[in-house]
């Protein structure tokens, strides 16, 4: 591997990265990641919230020791948050001391002006590795800011009307997230490779707690783990994904007293790290954690 970019990473190269970064990668996620580094390609992973989505970038950023730039998608999201935009107080200085004005035939349109957003700070990388842009949830933004991203993501170039074509020396890492709130263009489906995220096995999850929080008791995690399996299978308003499971076993690290199994009264009250949502913490009550926890005791 070079610093002029990823085309020569390895299968062992990744799994070494992941392995490091404590990321638990099945084989369909290892093939895909390594293709679209392989082949500069841009990577968009789909999922349900919490399933590591944005996790997988800041692995690869860490990892492979380049930057992280993100950009966070949002309704509305306009070129000048994402792109660029001038920093029209200092033009205006300028041109009222004759620093860079009319007067002397200087333009006020030139880098020095310009203030790089995440989209045009991707493509200007001088790090000695191009950096992983993050371009996360953007099943959130506007259909008009996916056709602003279709250039980006087909010559890894902008077009800034003032200045001319900029131009990344290396492509940088793009991955897209997204939740699928809404559906994508074909368009920039077409630029992607693709990656869904399933939520986690019983099995991968736990590998996952234990890696993750290393200092919870095994026979808690096995117990927070179970529970957490089978209330994505109860009728709740929003299904607990990853990330909440790894907030409760954290939370469980920080309480005294629990030792060997999950008792009732400790689960009552560290609920709300796993469910995130008024009605469903009141409907898993009290009968049925005890219920949850002897079925998760009953199969361990």
């Amino acid at each position: 591997m070079t610093g002029d970019g990823f085309s020569e990473v390895t299968e062992s190269d990744l799994r070494a990265v992941f392995d490091d970064q404590q990321y638990v990668a099945e084989d369909d996620i290892v093939t895909t990641v390594l293709l679209a580094l392989r082949m500069g390609k841009p990577l968009l992973v789909e999922g349900e919230p919490g399933a590591g989505k944005t996790e997988l970038a800041k692995v690869l950023a860490a990892g492979f020791e380049t930057d992280l730039v993100r950009l966070q998608c949002y309704e509305g999201l306009a070129a000048e948050n994402a792109l660029y935009e001038w920093n029209y107080t200092k033009q205006l200085l300028a041109i009222q001391s004759g620093e860079g004005g009319v007067a002397d035939d200087d333009s006020v349109f030139d880098e020095s002006y310009l203030l790089s957003r995440p989209l045009l700070e991707a493509l200007s990388g001088d790090g000695e590795r191009p950096p992983v842009l993050l371009v996360d949830e953007v099943d959130r933004a506007d259909e008009e800011f996916e056709a602003l991203l279709l250039e980006l993501l087909s010559d890894f170039q902008v077009s800034i009307p003032e200045l001319g074509t900029v131009e990344a020396a290396t492509p940088p890492v793009v991955i897209l997230t997204s939740n699928r709130t809404r559906g994508l263009s074909d368009a920039l489906k077409r630029r992607c490779l693709y990656l869904y995220v399933d939520p986690p096995s019983a099995e991968k999850e736990r590998a996952i707690v234990e890696r993750k929080v290393p200092e919870l008791d095994e026979g808690i995690a096995a117990d927070l783990c179970g529970v957490t399996q089978r209330l994505r299978d109860r009728p709740l308003r929003k299904r607990p994904g990853l990330a909440e499971t790894l907030d409760w076993a954290e939370a469980l690290t920080v309480l005294d007293g629990e030792d060997g199994r999950l008792s009732v009264e400790t689960a009552r009250r560290t609920l709300g790290c796993l469910l995130k949502d008024a009605e469903d913490v009141e409907r898993v009550d009290d009968d049925e954690l005890a219920s949850l926890l002897a079925e998760v005791h009953g199969e361990s």
